[in-house]
């Protein structure tokens, strides 16, 4: 008695107009729901495991897909299928999806490893970043030992192939149905025992040193920034390349001005007399001191923005611009000139409202008068 399949796009919970991405996350998940190794002895468990790996490997192959969408099963007899009841079979499929996550090395076996990458956070001032500045930055790192040439044999000796991978630096591990390729603990990967390792570096092939490299900032860098410098990372094993250095920019807080993006802000504060009747201030910039000419009027709170003033974009020599945020300073201790003044002008004021003030008073007013209604009467 023959048993009927199921259609494959049902096995693996999608549609037909399902993308390679889609077929490819369904089976996954079924793979890992199960697993033999999470459902043992479940005979259940282990057709279901088997029946999504069929599927997924006619849904993932754009041939018997084409087949298999046109034909159904009848058509798929002739187009070699692998054999499910086999093992290695199951594992070619799932291998292929799982690689990734279960021991698998990205180094190849047996071969050299490349050095690690570093990191660096270099502070700067703000006016360095404004300007662009060189600076020499001192790391620790790792370098390939002088005495042993990075091999970590002493003078004189040479490693040993590793027993327990056979020089292969992975080894194959039995998980109930599937083999899985791990890094060999014997030899670290390496495929190589070392048996009489350098004094110097203690058999690792590398050795910490302290080296000075000179890192160029753009005028305009901001924080955050990332740098890169080629081959100034660690050392990796003898014919690997070194890795990189990654420089990362902190700028400091500045006491006047703060920044936005390629613009800067600053505070300048005004007299009652230069807000009412305008004129020059004196303006800060990174560059220095600058005048401005305020127009009449202005009032505490105001912003002025001054063209080309900020900050120069890090990848052009466009700058930012600089916005001045006025703030009228009231006097605190009057000598008697400016009190008599300020009385005059006060006794003014009272006589010649201005449309502003009218319109707020006449508001405020209207708050407090009661309303009436069309009758006559008050509400």
């Amino acid at each position: 008695m023959s048993i009927t399949k199921r259609d494959y796009y049902e096995v693996l919970g999608v549609s037909r107009e399902s993308s390679d991405e889609e077929i490819k996350k369904a089976y996954r998940t079924l793979a890992m729901k199960y697993h033999p190794d999470r459902n043992h002895g479940d005979e259940e468990a282990g057709f279901k495991f088997k029946e999504a790996a069929e599927a997924y490997a006619v849904l993932s192959d754009t041939d018997k897909r084409q087949v298999y969408d046109r034909y159904g099963h009848a058509g798929l007899k002739s187009s070699g299928m692998p054999d499910f009841g086999n093992q290695d079979s199951i594992f070619d499929i799932f291998g292929d999806v799982f690689g990734d996550l279960f021991g698998g090395q990205r180094r190849s076996r047996g071969g050299a490893r490349g050095g690690d990458d570093l990191g660096f956070a270099l502070e700067i001032s703000l006016v360095e970043a404004y300007r662009g500045c060189t600076k020499s930055i001192t790391i620790p790192r790792k370098e390939s030992c002088p005495d042993c040439r990075g091999s970590g044999c002493k003078a004189g000796s040479s490693p040993t192939r590793c027993r327990q991978c056979n020089g292969q630096g992975v080894v194959l591990m039995n998980q109930g149905f599937f083999r899985i390729q791990q890094t060999c603990r014997g030899c670290g990967g390496s495929g190589q025992i070392i048996t009489d390792p350098c004094l110097s570096c203690h058999g690792q092939g590398r050795v910490t040193i302290k080296r000075t490299i000179e890192t160029v900032v753009p005028a305009g860098a901001f924080d955050g920034l990332r740098m890169v410098h080629r081959g100034e990372g660690e050392a990796g094993s003898p014919g690997a390349p070194r890795g990189d250095l990654y420089v990362e920019i902190r700028v400091r807080e500045h006491s006047l001005f703060r920044r936005e993006g390629d613009h800067l802000i600053c505070q300048v504060p005004i007299t009652v007399s230069q807000a009412a009747l305008g004129g020059d201030i004196e303006v800060p910039t990174l560059d220095g001191a600058i005048t401005y000419t305020i127009k009449p009027g202005m009032q505490s709170g105001d912003v002025v923005r001054i063209p080309g003033r900020g900050m120069p974009n890090h990848r052009s020599s466009r700058k930012g611009d600089l916005h001045v945020l006025l703030a009228v300073e009231i006097p605190r201790n009057l000598n008697k000139r400016q009190e008599e003044l300020y009385r005059e002008l006060a006794e003014i004021d009272q006589k010649n409202v201005s449309p502003q003030r009218r319109s707020f008073f006449d508001k405020l007013r209207d708050l407090f008068v009661p309303e009436k209604k069309e009758d006559g009467e008050v509400a």
